[in-house]
């Protein structure tokens, strides 16, 4: 598999080229960026994560340095520090400023113990889905839940040190969900600039990479995103770019034709959202060199890191 592409370009700030993900790209290299950004070298894990290679590492006082090695991470995906779980005031000031970004951590922890709850069936307006499912897991138990929600904590971090107000549809602070159409309200309620839902995918072994699903047009019932299509487009997009760039990861090699974009009508987070939204599924948790990578508490910082710069650069366009 092939890290470039047409649509997966790695940056190139002194000759930039036409286009909307090389624009993104090279949007994100001058200015404030910079001062958020320090370059160390992060060992990697499995043949995706860009081992020994020197990538740009956020290192502000409250996130941890991740720098357990891949082994250990893989073996105790727990033991990985994460960023505090109490939310902070978004700071006074920053190139993001006045700026709101919801992320949306998949399914909750609890999810299982509450089979009753969760399967309900809520409208996302084409008709009627699960309220929420459990998500899936390594094969050594580490579970989606837990991986979204360590990846949103850090995430949060980042963001808010460049001024932007950040919220979480959950916090493993409620029993189960929320559901779909919650979540999809939240964001709407917020009246968020941006919103990203955090994945990882359960495909078959061999399956390997990442994808980001983007909204269809949807006008039925009480969905309609015509509005959202575009922008959601290009905040995919550019989240697509920087995640390649920073995580060394390969678009996905069975959905997506390479590209790493899959357009969506059937998920209720993104039909019922009136404000721009992606879906991003990180990775495969039942492929083992994927799994290595999603349990590796360096390579989800720079999961986190790649994501934020890609919202980073939506929201400064």
């Amino acid at each position: 598999m092939s890290y470039a592409g047409p649509d997966f370009e790695p940056p190139q700030p002194r000759r930039p080229r036409r286009g909307p993900l090389t624009v993104a790209l090279a949007a994100l290299v001058p200015g404030a960026l910079l001062g958020w950004l320090v370059y160390e070298t992060v060992g990697g894990s499995g043949d995706g994560g860009g081992a020994g290679q020197a990538t740009v590492r956020s290192s502000p006082p409250s996130v941890p340095s991740a720098s357990g090695t891949p082994t250990d991470d893989a073996k105790n995906p727990g033991a990985s520090p994460s960023p505090t779980t109490a939310s902070t005031p978004a700071p006074a000031s920053g190139p993001l400023k006045g700026k709101v970004v919801v992320i949306d951590p998949g399914h909750n922890p609890e999810n299982f113990q509450h089979a009753s709850q969760i399967n309900r069936k809520v409208n996302i307006g084409t008709n009627w889905k699960e309220c929420d499912t459990t998500g899936t897991s390594t094969n050594d138990g580490y579970t989606e839940a837990k991986f979204t929600l360590d990846v949103a904590h850090r995430m949060r971090t980042l963001l808010e040190e460049q001024g932007a107000t950040v919220k979480l549809t959950q916090d493993g602070d409620r029993p189960f969900g929320p559901c779909v159409d919650e979540r999809a309200r939240i964001g709407n309620q917020a009246k968020a600039d941006a919103v990203v839902s955090i994945h990882a995918d359960g495909s078959g072994a061999g399956n390997r990479g990442f994808h980001v699903i983007l909204p269809g047009a949807v006008h039925a019932g009480a969905a309609d995103t015509r509005a959202i299509v575009g922008p959601s487009r290009d905040l995919g997009e550019r989240v697509a770019g920087r995640f390649v760039a920073v995580t060394g990861s390969a678009p996905s090699n069975y959905i997506g034709d390479g590209t790493g974009l899959v357009t969506r009508k059937d998920l209720g987070g993104l039909n019922l959202s009136t404000v721009p939204k992606v879906f991003i599924e990180c990775g495969n948790m039942r492929d083992s060199k994927d799994a290595a990578l999603l349990t590796s508490g360096a390579w989800r910082q720079k999961a986190a890191q790649g994501i934020s710069e890609g919202i980073v650069s939506f929201l400064r366009g």
